[in-house]
């Protein structure tokens, strides 16, 4: 029987270094009662084999303040606990042998000095000095990281549950959870088998921590945890004679990784086509366990490598090791609470990146569980990105096929997934693909992100210049500004928020004001305690109960979490119609003209001013009508019950021709709202960014009674804002803003641009970004008095400064 106590505060399921690492925070804080279930051994599901790499860039500031953290964290862990970490600082260089590469490693030296990472660019020569053993002949440059390293990842694992046993977590093997019990949506508890010997630990928190066995532990709570295991290779060489202390190596052109090791060299790789792994589940007894060997798949990379490094082809082969590791759909691993389940917190899927993330992951992991909310913006990770149909497995094994090369391919902006496609389309889609669109993905929707012209191939060219579409989009943006353009919007999520408490439980959740008449459309946001952003969205109010909740598609089951854990005992009913209607977007100067000619209603600034919605008649149907605009233009969101929607497009279609009705895409809506600083949830605004300094201000209502977030409104109101969200127009028209480009103002590194887009109706890259106040307070007057330049690819372009729109900053156009 083994030593399990009744109960514990929260129990862990996964002795891999995510598990250890979550009990070692946990136990850092201060909590007792922790308990840790590893079915067989420690670190012997996939972290007993994995490569070590220990890079602290990542592609944002918060993934990059992970990564440093885990650096951190493995160099005391050995003075801590007694246990050798193996961690060697000895630098990383990353090479590029196009063009194209060397521009991203540029830009991402950029990023690096926003984030404080310190990296030094090389030329050919400087890369053959500190590598001497690489061909270089076809080398265009590199960048070398001097605090990355390397690692032993199984000791960093004994040593976190070696330091979390020494402050009173319980660590157990040899014990399977069968299965989290549930009440009423929350966890109760683990089910546990070891042996013949099964238990129950009743538990209010549990944290799936099970790696490439998570997904089905989960799916018994029927949480969504998409990811899926993919077989990953990599050889060591014999002994190579005079070998010495090496950095770590990274040629992604060739997607192959090098590292030095005992005087052996290990090299692993990305391929662009993974081989999916475990699709019928994974054996009772796996325990560090390998896969079969699969010469064949990998030799094209180990050719390519005795080519890049000659004295491999004299080197002999000591181990080729093949063994699983999980993926998910988009590169990005899972943390924080499971929205289907209170209680139920998540771990895992971390990419073949799980060492250099774990560190960090589990620290702010811990703390989000210690103090309800979590430490700064951590959406990217979160598990309520995840859609319930990424539960599928045949998407899952489809889709990291592709996923697990993307982590050595180019970075183009822009870049759209290839596999698994075609799950969610709109009810137009058909029209819109007969019509050139080109689509991209967010949430599994097929969405238009521009139109190709008869003739033109429909796809991607990617770049870091001006790609394929450029013009395309520009002609989109221009009909927006200049005549009229019809959007597909469909993917919007619409949430509808029912009863007799509805009223109250949205005015409380919302920053603005909700209590508004009938038929009136309020932009707010959701707040947290500190007055951060946890959601951008508008309210409609359809009756005195009811009301529709428009958000970004992205973020739907993100919103719906917020709002159900907030409902608590009022009477209201919070429903996803996301399916039920369509969205057709009309905007543009001509488009009152447009909707003039389709309905009978009158469209005057009189009988329909700018923030209202109702019902009309539209061709042979009905739909209503929503006055708002995320272009910056007139316009009209048409919402339009799904069957009718083909039916609308064609009216209005037909409506528009001599109007010059242009079909737009997602790409040309994102340039006109950068132009008119329109705020992006994930980009601009996070749950990390008070609404003051976001310059939301205008979107509280501080007279309308008590709400969530009011206090933390009062308080920087009290002692001014700490920094401020700018816009910026680069000064040369040729450069492009995508974003984490570094902002200077008066010569130094300040800030990064949190999004970016080509102006074309301003005639240079526009991008947002947030710029510290000298000191609390500090005025706009003074704030824009700086000089102000932004760094793209190490080149500093001087940038003019903005708070309010450089496009229409009085919104006469909008409300025209």
């Amino acid at each position: 029987m083994p030593d399990l106590p009744p109960s514990a505060r929260v129990v862990i399921i996964g002795g891999g270094i995510s598990g250890c690492s979550v009990a070692y925070h946990l136990a850092e804080l201060g909590w007792t009662d922790i308990v840790l279930l590893e079915r067989r051994h420690l670190t012997c599901g996939t972290t007993w084999h994995a490569a070590g790499l220990i890079g602290q860039l990542r592609a944002s500031q918060n993934m990059t303040r992970l990564a440093k953290y885990s650096a951190d964290l493995y160099r005391r862990l050995e003075a801590e606990t007694g246990l050798a970490t193996g961690f060697s600082q000895r630098g990383s260089m990353t090479v590029a042998l196009t063009a194209a590469r060397h521009e991203e490693l540029l830009r991402q030296a950029s990023m690096a000095r926003v984030f404080g990472v310190e990296v030094n660019p090389l030329s050919p020569g400087e890369v053959t000095a500190m590598y001497p053993h690489l061909n270089t002949a076809d080398v265009v440059g590199g960048v070398h990281l001097p605090g990355d390293g390397q690692a032993d990842p199984a000791n960093i694992a004994l040593a976190l549950a070696k330091g979390a046993r020494m402050r009173g977590a319980r660590i157990v093997e040899g014990v399977k959870a069968l299965r989290v019990t549930t009440d009423r949506g929350r966890v109760t508890g683990v089910d546990w088998q070891a042996g013949d010997e099964q238990g129950h630990i009743a538990a209010a928190m549990v944290v799936n921590c099970g790696g490439m066995w998570g997904r089905d532990l989960a799916a018994k709570n029927g949480v969504t945890l998409p990811l899926h295991a993919c077989e990953h290779f990599y050889i060591v060489t014999e002994a190579i004679a005079g070998l010495t202390r090496l950095p770590v190596l990274r040629v992604p052109d060739e997607c192959a990784y090098y590292k030095e090791d005992a005087g052996k060299i290990l090299l692993g790789a990305f391929e662009p086509v993974a081989k999916p792994w475990g699709m019928d589940g994974i054996r009772e007894d796996f325990c560090f366990d390998q896969l079969p060997e699969d010469f064949d798949h990998f030799e094209p990379i180990l050719q390519q490598a005795v080519a890049r490094m000659p004295m491999l082809a004299k080197a002999g082969i000591h181990t080729f090791f093949n063994g699983p590791e999980s993926f998910t759909p988009d590169d990005r691993y899972y943390l924080g609470e499971a929205p289907e389940v209170k209680g139920y917190w998540v771990a895992a899927g971390y990419n073949s990146i799980g060492i250099v993330s774990s560190g960090g992951a589990g620290m702010a992991l811990a703390q989000w569980m210690d103090a309800g909310r979590p430490p700064f913006d951590l959406w990217e990770v979160d598990i309520r990105r995840a859609q319930p149909f990424q539960k599928n497995r045949r998407y899952l094994r489809e889709r990291v096929t592709e996923t697990l090369g993307l982590l050595y391919a180019d970075h183009f902006p822009y870049r759209q997934m290839a596999t698994a496609r075609g799950v969610r389309r709109s009810a137009l889609h058909e029209h819109l693909k007969a019509r050139g669109a080109v689509f991209g993905e967010v949430a599994g929707w097929e969405r238009a992100n521009w139109f190709a012209a008869e003739g033109e191939t429909r796809d991607y060219r990617y770049s870091w210049g001006r790609q394929n579409w450029f013009p395309n989009s520009r002609s989109e943006h221009m009909a927006l500004r200049e005549g009229v353009g019809l959007l597909d919007m469909s993917s919007f999520g619409k949430i509808r928020v029912e009863g007799r408490d509805a009223c109250a439980v949205l005015n409380r959740l919302c920053a603005n004001r909700i209590d508004v008449a009938p038929g009136r459309i309020v932009y707010t946001q959701m707040l947290n305690e500190a007055g951060g952003i946890e959601s951008d969205l508008t309210v409609t109010r359809l009756s005195e109960t009811a009301f529709l909740l428009v958000v970004p598609a992205a973020t739907l089951q993100r919103d719906l979490a917020w709002v159900r854990a907030h409902l608590g005992d009022a009477f209201a009913v919070v429903t996803d119609i996301s399916a039920a209607e369509a969205v057709i977007e009309v905007m543009g100067p001509l488009s009152r003209d447009l909707m003039a000619r389709v309905s009978p209603e009158d469209f005057s600034n009189a009988a329909f001013p700018f923030g209202t919605a109702r019902q009309i008649e539209l061709g042979l149907g009905l739909a209503r009508a929503h006055r708002v605009s995320y272009v910056g233009e007139l316009g009209w969101e048409l919402y339009i019950p799904t069957e009718q929607a083909a039916h609308a497009f064609e009216v209005l279609e037909a409506a528009g021709a001599d109007l010059g009705l242009r079909l737009c895409g997602l790409h040309a809506m994102d340039s006109c709202r950068i132009e008119k600083a329109y705020r992006h949830f994930g980009h601009d605004i996070t749950d990390e960014d008070h609404v003051l300094e976001a310059g939301l201000g205008f979107a509280v209502d501080m007279d309308k009674g008590p709400f969530i977030g009011r206090e933390a409104v009062l308080a920087r109101r009290a002692l001014g804002v700490s920094r401020r969200l700018m816009q910026f127009r680069l000064t040369d028209p040729e450069p492009l803003l995508f974003h984490n480009e570094p902002i200077l103002r008066d010569g130094r590194i300040v800030g990064q641009i949190s999004s970016g887009a080509y102006g074309h109706a301003l005639g240079a890259a526009i991008g947002l970004g947030y710029v510290p106040c000298t000191a609390p307070g500090e005025s706009a007057a003074e704030m824009l008095a700086s000089g102000y330049q932004i760094e793209v690819a190490g080149r500093r372009i001087a940038a003019e400064a903005s708070l309010s729109p450089l496009y229409d900053p009085r919104s006469l156009r909008v409300k025209g």
